[in-house]
């Protein structure tokens, strides 16, 4: 008997577990809400309301041991949701970059612009395709662009010390297809000349990105001229004319990909569909809301599943420390909760009282943990390699409130376990026993 109570609670907690790591808040409040009326409506709800009462007033009385539970979730929750902040920011930075209305074309079959090769003859064609927004003159708003990696020197590093950066070549669209791109201090460079404008982010990330500075490039010297801001993944990149890049890295006429302006959202089919039907093209189109969506997919990944492990791995710890105080609580209140039981109170109003304190501690130890996250890391500046490109990409932290109710879920889930198996013997220890040991 023993051994099926045991397998049915350990069977109770992972439904309930794996119920609460899909229930959205909106579930969540409405269990609440159930529960509330429970315990105001019917007998054995208030029973468990009484019981719950006389155990919170008593947590000042157990500072030291309440404070082990509530310490120990804030500090999984706030590790929980500042890795998780990384995931969110570096997602959300590559999905700015993107849009409905603009359309990427790249060789059929590859994953990034590095691996994509268009030759001129290639471009010209993709500029007679429908669908393609025209400016006032009648031209094709497409931007074709070559994309090369330049090695800087980092900020604050060592003097040897160089980071990768992202330089694009681009033609005079680009602002036009990227109309969020701003020049802000400075001007745009001049076509055919070796003038070069810098991102905000590649100015936080590299030494001596400045205007009127030289750069040297391709072996060849570059002047910066101009600073622009984007809000997206390209402020980490340089900019300059794609000629005079590809004559400086000896790329000939060709380009990495063409970025185009579409008459409207839905002229991505028509404009794809008759690139993929032209006899003369190797090429793929798809909206750049699509392609940096599928760029930012497998970093996105890797850094929440770091979160999460490392999340984990903490969180047993926090299990454990609040079972201990738990048990210690419980076995405290033998006496108190064995006179309960002999005066009528069910075994069900104990359970419930013992897994609201712990709950509660685990709230205040979730949302000291989350706010803590929030303050230090919110908008907090990062940088790596951007997924299928050349240079590192710096992005700021995101923590979103999806981050931080799931921060909250992981420190009500810490506490329901913690405090499922001191309930459970709580509740039911013979009175007899509980009264003799204590």
């Amino acid at each position: 008997m023993k051994f099926l109570k045991n397998f049915g609670l350990v069977l109770l907690l992972v439904i309930v577990l794996v119920a609460w790591v899909m229930m959205p808040w909106q579930g969540a409040l409405a269990v609440a809400v159930l529960l509330g009326l429970w315990m105001f409506l019917f007998r054995s709800g208030a029973q468990a309301r009484s019981v719950t009462a006389v155990g919170i007033s008593t947590l000042t009385q157990r500072l030291g041991s309440s404070a082990v539970i509530v310490v120990g979730i804030a500090g999984v929750v706030g590790v929980l949701v500042a890795l998780l902040a990384m995931a969110e920011g570096y997602a959300q930075t590559l999905r700015n970059s993107g849009s409905l209305d603009t359309a990427i074309v790249m060789r059929g079959a590859s994953a990034n612009e590095v691996s994509s090769s268009l030759s001129r003859e290639d471009i010209v064609q993709i500029e007679q395709a429908p669908g393609i927004a025209r400016n006032a003159k009648g031209e094709p708003l497409i931007s074709a662009e070559t994309v090369v990696a330049a090695n800087l020197p980092i900020k604050g590093g060592k003097a040897d010390e160089s980071g990768s950066a992202q330089v694009r070549g681009i033609s005079e669209a680009a602002f036009v297809v990227r109309p969020n791109a701003k020049i802000v201090e400075g001007k745009i460079f001049q076509p055919g000349l070796r003038e070069i404008v810098v991102g905000k982010g590649a100015v936080r990330q590299f030494e001596g990105l400045k205007v009127g500075a030289t750069l040297k490039l391709g072996n060849q010297p570059w002047t910066i001229v101009g600073i622009f801001a984007s809000g997206d993944a390209m402020e980490s990149e340089l900019w300059a004319d794609a000629n005079v890049v590809n004559d400086a890295y000896k790329r000939g006429s060709g380009r990495n990909s063409a970025t185009v302006k579409l008459e409207n959202p839905a002229a991505i089919k028509a404009f794809s569909e008759s690139l993929e039907n032209n006899p003369q093209l190797k090429v793929k189109a798809s909206t750049t809301l699509d392609f940096f969506a599928k760029q930012s997919e497998q970093m996105t990944k890797v850094l929440r599943i770091i979160g999460i492990v490392v999340g984990s791995i903490m969180a047993v710890g926090a299990v454990f420390g609040a079972l201990n105080t738990m048990f210690a609580a419980v076995a405290a209140r033998a006496r108190e909760i064995a006179t309960l039981r002999a005066i009528g109170f069910r075994g069900l109003p104990v359970v419930v009282a013992v897994m609201l304190e712990t709950t509660l501690l685990a709230l205040i130890g979730g949302l000291i943990g989350g706010g803590v996250a929030w303050l230090i890391f919110n908008g907090f500046e990062a940088s790596t390699m951007a997924a299928g490109s050349v240079g590192k990409l710096s992005f700021n932290l995101a923590v979103s409130p999806g981050l931080l109710w799931e921060g909250i879920k992981w420190a009500l889930a810490i506490g329901f376990v913690g405090g499922l198996f001191p309930a459970v013997r709580a509740a039911s220890l013979p009175v007899t026993t509980a009264l003799r040991e204590a």
